[in-house]
């Protein structure tokens, strides 16, 4: 295994204390994945049996944790991504439009990332935000009453790193 794949000593650190929260380790997977992906922007195969070593798991069970959780990226995002919102209320209120349009101007489909590795767009089942559908959300940042003719102010806020199409 690559030095540059496993856990640097920060990141043991903060997963060591988030499980000594716990009398059983494994209880502080998902926390623990959390940790990782801050630091790293996704959680790699190699980088997941390291986290599943210090919690006394196996790579099998800490990889159930990570793929249940659709927050959990088991491959590499953008610096951005974009999670588009597809319950039925977004749905009702034109969330279709809306992600074709921030395809469009992204060059991109759901699932994948720019060439730039600036956004990477994802479907979500839901964000919690119903009566302020349809939303997106950016990070930490929940975007309500979105609608087409707000998507290139939207994309302003993280710079000019899609093409004029």
């Amino acid at each position: 295994m690559s030095e540059a794949l496993v856990l640097n000593e920060q990141e043991t650190a903060e997963i060591l204390a988030a499980a000594g929260h716990y009398p059983n380790k494994s209880a502080a997977s998902v926390e623990a994945l959390k940790i990782v992906q801050k630091h790293r922007g996704w959680v790699s195969d190699e980088v997941l049996k390291s986290v599943a070593g210090l919690l006394d798991m196996s790579p099998d069970e800490l990889d159930g944790v990570a793929t249940f959780y659709n927050l959990v990226f088991r491959r590499p995002v953008g610096e951005n991504v974009i999670l588009c919102c597809d319950s039925v209320s977004c749905w009702m209120l034109g969330a279709d439009r809306i992600r074709e349009r921030l395809s469009q101007r992204l060059g991109i489909g759901l699932g994948e990332t720019t060439a730039d590795g600036r956004y990477t767009l994802l479907p979500i089942v839901c964000l919690g935000a119903c009566d302020r559908a349809p939303v997106l959300m950016v990070g930490d940042e929940l975007y309500e009453d979105v609608d087409e003719s707000k998507i290139d102010e939207f994309l302003k806020r993280y710079g000019e790193a899609w093409t004029n199409r």
